[in-house]
């Protein structure tokens, strides 16, 4: 197994959002915010390469939203996908699966284009099936009002006319973490939306979790640091201390989506709980 970040692009969000009850006196240290109160994100997805699977894990924003959608984002940077995955020497046609730890827009929007005569949509892998589990469909295809925004229909349904959806079977006893058929393992997670899923991968004898919106930068390790945007912040609180404390314990290697500058981290016990241990290039560890 090879495992490749691919960074699709950056992007900037409202810092009181993304870290809901916390001072920005203090989340401004480790995440600075810019005039507009805007802090820098990222939106790094991960390949990978295992045998004749080819296994893409979230697609970023993609670039079928108009002007005026992606105005709202402030849009910086020279990364894309395409490029990205060049650099690695794959194309989207090598992707024989897309992988998607949840259905917001910032995650999933890679996963749909125009067609050739912009008429319409289709999927952005013709070869690749997609990835989600059956709750988290229901929950984003009827979404709540407070999530509408993120769960656009035409970031989702296309993937389900196309034929190429596929659903990962859930354990019936609820279990935090499951193997899943996409190849590796899961974790599941209720707090920032209705099962998200963590994949987990094991490489040299290093444990690899790909945190997605349950940590989405460095500075969100301390556990009352949780974004506004989650629809069950309290749950979030119970599920980042246990996965954290695991992770501490383990010594896992937490690869972050939304971090532009901390690619992966590991974390360590210590008087105030929790905290950040180790930062790493991507390039440093993954390969």
């Amino acid at each position: 197994m090879k495992l490749y970040p691919i960074e699709s692009g950056n992007f900037k969000l409202d810092g009181g959002a993304m870290f809901g009850v916390v001072p920005k006196t203090i989340w401004n240290k480790t995440n600075p915010a810019d005039a507009n109160n805007l802090i820098d994100m990222a939106a790094r997805c991960l390949l990978v390469e295992d045998g004749s699977r080819l296994t893409l894990i979230d697609t970023g924003m993609g670039n079928k939203q108009n002007d005026k959608f992606f105005g709202y984002y402030s849009l910086w940077g020279d990364h894309s996908l395409d490029k990205s995955l060049a650099a690695h020497g794959f194309s989207r046609d090598d992707i024989t699966d897309v992988f998607l730890t949840h259905l917001h827009f910032d995650h999933s929007g890679g996963a749909i284009q125009w067609n050739k005569d912009r008429t319409g949509y289709e999927p952005a892998f013709k070869n690749a099936h997609f990835w989600t589990n059956d709750n988290h469909w229901e929950w984003a295809t009827k979404p709540n009002a407070r999530e509408k925004a993120s769960f656009l229909p035409e970031n989702i349904l296309p993937m389900h006319e196309s034929g190429q959806l596929k659903f990962i079977t859930r354990p019936e006893s609820g279990d935090f973490k499951a193997e899943t058929e996409a190849g590796f393992g899961v974790f599941f997670m209720d707090g920032h939306t209705e099962k998200q899923m963590l994949p987990t991968l094991n490489l040299n004898g290093k444990t690899f979790v790909f945190v997605a919106d349950l940590l989405p930068t460095a500075g969100h390790i301390p556990l009352p640091y949780v974004m506004g945007y989650d629809t069950r912040p309290l749950l979030t609180l119970d599920e980042k201390s246990k996965f954290l404390n695991e992770a501490a314990s383990k010594g896992y290697y937490l690869i972050l989506e939304h971090d532009p500058y901390n690619e992966v981290i590991t974390v360590e016990h210590t008087e105030k709980g929790v905290r950040l241990k180790e930062v790493f290039k991507a390039n440093e560890v993954l390969i």
